[in-house]
């Protein structure tokens, strides 16, 4: 069922790095990533301010290994995260829009050291701001990073593409019956352990009354018309 909702002006858009490697399930899928650019083009536009935040989960998937330290790991999990927004920042560019990549940690003339205001600025001018590099430090998901920056950006809405349509009551890949939720509270997926965010990130957006659009990345156009029209997924609420 799709719940028709109210404009957006300033989006955070999370992306999975996995949905961006399409088939391959590794690296990119140039298509992909020429498809998201597209759509998020269209909202510029229109005049909507996008914040985007990419995991890395195309290049790393945490700590694969006992030998590897869990720091080290997520370390090379946040570099996985600059190198995604790189790319996707260039794609975007090639399709004609501006950027900028932000990191909270330096790294050479490659990203800009990320600050509110700097951020702000640039959405304002109708760049698209790429977060990259989590919140730099270890222990935190990108979600954790993705609902830390929205507040930060005060965004009106996080947009969470994945490769599932929506929240459902249990893994709808191993549960045929799994029902979905057209609407759900942040306090129904603490209580029910409904895991679409980390702890971590959904007491945060509860906690800041940051509300939560969980849909599809497959279905065609659905970030445009998350955004624009009507929710094809689940709305979590504050």
């Amino acid at each position: 069922m799709n719940i028709i909702m109210k404009t957006y002006n300033r989006v955070l858009l999370k992306l999975s790095g996995e949905a961006l490697a399409g088939d391959k399930k590794t690296g990119f899928d140039e298509a992909t990533c020429i498809g998201v650019a597209n759509q998020v083009k269209q909202l510029v536009d229109e005049g909507v301010e996008v914040a985007i935040v990419i995991g890395g989960g195309n290049f790393w998937r945490g700590r694969t290994s006992e030998t590897i330290d869990r720091t080290k790991a997520d370390q090379i999990g946040m570099l996985a995260t600059v190198m995604n927004c790189i790319y996707v920042s260039e794609i975007f560019r090639h399709v004609g829009m501006e950027t900028a990549v932000f990191t909270p940690f330096s790294c050479g003339s490659m990203t800009e050291l990320f600050s509110k205001d700097k951020a702000v600025e640039c959405l304002k001018q109708k760049k698209v701001i790429f977060l990259a590099g989590g919140i730099g430090h270890p222990y935190f998901s990108t979600d954790t990073a993705t609902a830390l920056r929205a507040i930060e950006l005060e965004t009106d809405v996080i947009l969470m593409a994945r490769a599932i349509d929506g929240v459902y009551d249990s893994d709808p890949k191993k549960n045929p019956e799994a029902k979905k939720y057209d609407t759900v509270s942040f306090q129904e997926l603490l209580d029910k352990k409904l895991a679409i965010m980390d702890l971590t990130a959904t007491v945060m957006c509860m906690e800041n009354k940051m509300p939560l659009l969980v849909f599809s990345l497959n279905e065609e156009n659905s970030i445009v018309n998350n955004v624009k029209s009507a929710c094809t997924g689940t709305i979590v609420t504050v």
